[in-house]
C-alpha cells in the first residue's frame, strides 16, 4: 500500500511537470512533415541490425472490459490494475498501449468538452475521489516503461447499454438533437450532421494539444451495426431529408459515406496540422467488401457501417492501419494471409499496415500456434514495417501458456516502433559516450545536447566470437553497466554503441566504439 501511495503521489503531480515541458518539446518535435509523396530515402542510421516492431494491445474500457475491472474503484486500486497492464506489457516485451479514454461521448481524462465516464467512477459526469487524471497517469506511466501511448476514441457512439443511466451531463440531454435511439437500447450521434463531426474533432484536438499522446486511434465503430438496430436502417431521416430538400444529389449510402470520409479526413488534417509527430491509426473491420479479394465473403462495411476504409489508406490519411483480421489462417472465405496480402496491394503510400489479431482462441496450444503464425506471416508479407495489434490485453494475461509462448520466441527481444519518414526524417544528435572497465563491468553513460529531441535509448554490444545484441533503454537513463564477459572471462565486450530515438523512431547514425 505505502508502494501505491507513493506511486498516486508521483504521478499524480506529472500534469504540472508535463504542461511545464510540453511547449519546449513541441518546438523539437513539429519537425516539418515530408507528405505522403515525398520521395527521399529513408533514413538509415546505419546499425548493426533492424529491430523495428511494432507490439501493442488494446486496452478496452467500454463496459470495463479490460481497466477499470468494475465502475466506482478507489483511485489507489485503479492504479493498481492500470500498473498491472502496462507492467505486463513492458516485461513481456510490447512497445505500445492504445488506451481507451472514450468509450461513450464521455471522457476518462479532465474535459470541458464531455462528462467523467461512467466506466472510471460508476456515475457519468463524476469526478475521481481524491482527483487524479487518468489520461495523463497513463501517459506517464506508460512513458516510463518506454511504451508509445495511443488514445483510442470512438467517435460516434453516444450511450451504450452498458454505460449507466443517462444523466444531465450526457450527450443524450444536453444535444439531443445530435442523437437517435438504436433498437438494442443503444443511442448514437449522426455522423452526418456537422455538429457531431464539430464535437468529435473538438474531443481529438483537445486530448493532441493537452496531452503528450503517441497516437490518435478510431476502430470499426462508424454508422453502427445493423444489428444494433434490429437490422433496421439507421434513424436519420431527418437530416437526410433536409439534404435532399436543399438539392443533395447523393443516394443515401453515398451521403452517409461522405459525412464519414470527411470527417476523417478533417481529423488526419487537424492533428497535423497541431503535432506532426502524433500519429493517427484506424481500425476497421477487416473485410472493405465481399469480393475483395474474390474469395472473401462476409459482412460489408462499405454498405452496412458506410465505412470506405480502402479510400482512406489510398488516400493517405492515415499514418498506420489496422484492419481487424480476427480469423485463422485456414478460414475459407476470410483468411487471415489472404486478406492481409489484400489490404497490402491497397497500401499504395506505404504506411504502417499493422493488422489487429484476435488472441483470445483458448489456452491451447493450437491457440498459441495460431498467434505464433499470424505474426510470422505478418513478418513476411510486412518486412519495411512489421507489426501486430492484440485483441486485447485480457487474453494475453488470462492465458499463460500465450505469454509464454510469446515471450519465448517472437517477442523474445525489444524492439522500437518504425518510423514514420513521412513525419519526420530528421534522426536526433548522436550521443556523447563514455565507457570505463572497472573489475568485471563495463559501465557506459553518456550525454545529449537536446534531450527533449529523445524518446528512448538503444544500446548495442558485441562480444568475441558473438553476432552484435541489443538492450533498448527509458529515456531517462544515462547510464548502463554491462558484465566484461559471459563466464570464466569468455566472450569479452569488443565493441558497443548508442543510438538516441526520436518521437518518431528515428534512431541517431550509429558509430562503434571499441572496448580494449
Amino acid at each position: 500500500m505505502h508502494h501505491l501511495l507513493r506511486c498516486f503521489f508521483i504521478l499524480s503531480i506529472t500534469s504540472f511537470f508535463i504542461s511545464c515541458k510540453s511547449n519546449k518539446n513541441l518546438a523539437i518535435y513539429n519537425k516539418t512533415p515530408l507528405g505522403k509523396n515525398n520521395k527521399a530515402v529513408k533514413w538509415d542510421a546505419k546499425t548493426p541490425y533492424n529491430i523495428e516492431e511494432f507490439r501493442a494491445a488494446w486496452v478496452a474500457t467500454v463496459a470495463n472490459i479490460n481497466w477499470p475491472s468494475k465502475p466506482g474503484l478507489s483511485i489507489y486500486e485503479q492504479q493498481k490494475e492500470a500498473l498491472a497492464l502496462l507492467d505486463y506489457l513492458k516485461d513481456h516485451n510490447f512497445n505500445a498501449v492504445v488506451f481507451q479514454v472514450r468509450p461513450q461521448a464521455d471522457a476518462l481524462y479532465k474535459s470541458n468538452i464531455e462528462p467523467w465516464s461512467y466506466y472510471l467512477t460508476g456515475e457519468q459526469g463524476k469526478a475521481p475521489e481524491p482527483f487524479y487524471d487518468p489520461l495523463q497517469f497513463w501517459i506517464y506511466a506508460a512513458h516510463e516503461r518506454g511504451l508509445e501511448l495511443h488514445a483510442w476514441l470512438n467517435p460516434y457512439r453516444a450511450h451504450h447499454t452498458q454505460g449507466g443511466d443517462i444523466t444531465k451531463t450526457s450527450v443524450v440531454k444536453t444535444d439531443p438533437n445530435l442523437v437517435v435511439e438504436l433498437e438494442n437500447g443503444m443511442y448514437w450521434m449522426d455522423p452526418s450532421l456537422k455538429e457531431t463531426q464539430d464535437r468529435s474533432l473538438a474531443v481529438v484536438m483537445d486530448i493532441v494539444n493537452r496531452y503528450e499522446v503517441d497516437g490518435i486511434h478510431f476502430d470499426d465503430y462508424f454508422y453502427p451495426y445493423d444489428s444494433y438496430n434490429n437490422g433496421k436502417d439507421f434513424p436519420d431521416s431527418k437530416s437526410w431529408n433536409i439534404y435532399t430538400e436543399n438539392g443533395g444529389k447523393l443516394s443515401k449510402s453515398d451521403w452517409r459515406r461522405q459525412s464519414v470520409n470527411t470527417f476523417i479526413k478533417n481529423v488526419y488534417t487537424g492533428i497535423k496540422k497541431s503535432k506532426p509527430h502524433v500519429k493517427f491509426g484506424l481500425s476497421p473491420f477487416g473485410i472493405w467488401r465481399p469480393g475483395y479479394p474474390e474469395s472473401v465473403v462476409g459482412y460489408d462495411q462499405y454498405e452496412k457501417l458506410y465505412a470506405d476504409a480502402k479510400l482512406w489508406i489510398n488516400e493517405g490519411w492515415v499514418d498506420y492501419f489496422t484492419p481487424q483480421l480476427y480469423w485463422t489462417t485456414n478460414k475459407i472465405g476470410q483468411s487471415f494471409p489472404e486478406l492481409l496480402g489484400w489490404w497490402q496491394l491497397e497500401n499504395t503510400k506505404q504506411l504502417h499496415l499493422w493488422p489487429g489479431i484476435k488472441v483470445d482462441l483458448g489456452g491451447t496450444k493450437e491457440n498459441l500456434d495460431e498467434v505464433f503464425n499470424q505474426i510470422m506471416i505478418t513478418r513476411g508479407l510486412l518486412p519495411k514495417s512489421k507489426g501486430t495489434v492484440h485483441w486485447s490485453i485480457g487474453p494475453l494475461i488470462k492465458y499463460d501458456t500465450l505469454s509464454k509462448g510469446l515471450l519465448a520466441n517472437p517477442y523474445k527481444n525489444k524492439t522500437l516502433v518504425p518510423a514514420s519518414p513521412w513525419l519526420d526524417n530528421t534522426p536526433p544528435l548522436q550521443p556523447i559516450v563514455t565507457t570505463k572497465k572497472q573489475q568485471n563491468s563495463l559501465n557506459i553513460s553518456w550525454t545529449h545536447n537536446s534531450n527533449t529531441d529523445v524518446f528512448r535509448w538503444v544500446l548495442y554490444y558485441k562480444r568475441s566470437g558473438k553476432k552484435w545484441e541489443h538492450t533498448i533503454l527509458n529515456r531517462r537513463a544515462t547510464n548502463y553497466k554491462l558484465p566484461l564477459f559471459l563466464k570464466d572471462a569468455e566472450n569479452p565486450i569488443s565493441k558497443i554503441g548508442l543510438t538516441a530515438v526520436d518521437r518518431t523512431g528515428n534512431q541517431s547514425k550509429f558509430f562503434e566504439i571499441n572496448i580494449d
